[in-house]
C-alpha cells in the first residue's frame, strides 16, 4: 500500500509553493496583512491561471475535477505561506454545488467559479456557536431570506453564498439587494469574515442530497485541519532559523539544551499528525463511513496542536514573538482561526466520542 504523494500531487505544491514565494515574499505579506483586505485580485488571479479556484470543480464545468485530498494539498501551502486568498469559501462553495446542486445550478455557477470570475463562499455560522447542520435556525421557506449569520469568510466580496438553513438545508444567494455585509474585527487579516444579514434576501435552495450539508462541513473540516498543519510547519522552520541566528551569551540560542528541546518537541508535535488530513480527505472522497470522524480527528488534532506550537514560537522569539512587527504573528493568527473555524476542538472531540458510542 502506497502512502506518500502522487509526483503530481507534489507538483501542485511544489507549484503553488513557488507562486506563493514569488506573489507574496514576506515584505509584500506584511502589507498586505496589515492592509486586512484578505482578497489581493492579482493573487487570486493568478490562482485562477493555475487552476487552483477550480481545483474540485468536475471538468465538465471548466474545473480540474480533482478530490479533496488535493484540495487538502493547496490549503496547506495556503497556510505555509499566510496566503491572503479567499480560498476556503470558495472551494467550499464549490463542494457545496458539487454535491446538491441541480444541473441548471451547476451549469450557471459553476463555470464561473472554476475561472475565478465569480466569487463564491459560504455561511454556516449562527449565534451561540452554532456550526453544526442540525443547530441551524435560519428559515428557507421557499419565499425571501431573513436573519443573520456570521463568520461568513470573505462575506463582503463573494458574489455567491451558500447558506446553512434550518433543517440541515442549503440555499444560494446572490450578492445584491437584501443582503448587508458587516466586517467582523476577527485575528486573521490575511482571511477577513463578515456577519451577513439576510433582509428579504432572494434564495434557491439546493436539492441538497442527503447528508449533503453534514458532507460539506466535514469538507471544512479536512481544509482547516490542512491549513492549520501548513502554518505550524512555517512556525516550526522560522522558529528555528530564528533560534540559530539569535546570539545570547556568545552563542545561537539554538545550542542551548532547553531551547532544542522545546524546538523539538514542536516539530514532534505537529509533523508526526501530518496523515491524519491525509487520510481524512482520502476518506471523504472514498470511505463515507468513516470520513465524518476522520474529518473530526483531524480538526481538532491538528488545530490544537497548531495553536501549541504558534504559543511556543512567540515564546522562543522571546520579546519579539509578542510584537505586532514580527511575523509570527501572522502565522499564529492563522492557526488560530483554523481552530476557531466550524468549531472549536473540544467540540469535535465530544463528537468523536459520540460517534465512537461512548
Amino acid at each position: 500500500m502506497h502512502f506518500g504523494l502522487t509526483e503530481e500531487q507534489k507538483l501542485l505544491q511544489e507549484t503553488l509553493r513557488s507562486f506563493v514565494a514569488t506573489e507574496c515574499p514576506p515584505p509584500r505579506l506584511r502589507e498586505r496583512f496589515e492592509a486586512g483586505r484578505g482578497n489581493e485580485p492579482a493573487l487570486w488571479k493568478g490562482l485562477s491561471e493555475m487552476g487552483v479556484t477550480g481545483l474540485v470543480v468536475p471538468e465538465a464545468y471548466g474545473g480540474a475535477g480533482l478530490e479533496l485530498l488535493e484540495g487538502s494539498l493547496v490549503a496547506e501551502q495556503m497556510g505555509a505561506g499566510a496566503l491572503p486568498a479567499p480560498f476556503l469559501g470558495h472551494v467550499l462553495a464549490c463542494i457545496a454545488l458539487n454535491l446538491a446542486g441541480s444541473s441548471a445550478q451547476k451549469e450557471r455557477w459553476l463555470p464561473a467559479l472554476a475561472s475565478g470570475a465569480s466569487l463564491g463562499s459560504v455561511a454556516l455560522a449562527e449565534e451561540g456557536d452554532a456550526w453544526d447542520p442540525e443547530s441551524w435556525r435560519l428559515r428557507a421557506d421557499g419565499g425571501p431570506l431573513r436573519g443573520r449569520k456570521r463568520h461568513v469568510p470573505a462575506g463582503v466580496d463573494a458574489d455567491l453564498i451558500v447558506v446553512g438553513t434550518a433543517g440541515g438545508g442549503l440555499a444560494l444567494v446572490s450578492r445584491g439587494a437584501g443582503v448587508v455585509a458587516e466586517p467582523e474585527a476577527g485575528l486573521d487579516r490575511t482571511r477577513p469574515v463578515a456577519t451577513l444579514r439576510f433582509e428579504g434576501a432572494a434564495c434557491e435552495p439546493l436539492a441538497a442530497a442527503p447528508g449533503a450539508s453534514a458532507r460539506l462541513r466535514d469538507a471544512g473540516l479536512v481544509l482547516c485541519a490542512a491549513d492549520a498543519f501548513g502554518a505550524a510547519w512555517q512556525l516550526v522552520q522560522m522558529t528555528v532559523a530564528y533560534a540559530k541566528s539569535r546570539q545570547q551569551f556568545g552563542q545561537p540560542i539554538a545550542g542551548f539544551q532547553a531551547v532544542k528541546h522545546q524546538l523539538a518537541d514542536m516539530a514532534t508535535q505537529i509533523e508526526p499528525a501530518r496523515g491524519l488530513f491525509w487520510y481524512a480527505a482520502h476518506a471523504w472522497d472514498h470511505l463515507p463511513d468513516e470520513a465524518p470522524r476522520a474529518a473530526a480527528i483531524a480538526k481538532h488534532h491538528l488545530t490544537e496542536r497548531a495553536a501549541e506550537v504558534a504559543r511556543s514560537a512567540v515564546e522562543l522569539h522571546g520579546g519579539l514573538g509578542f510584537t505586532w512587527e514580527c511575523d509570527v504573528q501572522i502565522w499564529m493568527k492563522r492557526a488560530l482561526f483554523d481552530r476557531a473555524f466550524l468549531g472549536a476542538p473540544a467540540h469535535h472531540r465530544a463528537r468523536c466520542a459520540a460517534m465512537g458510542g461512548w
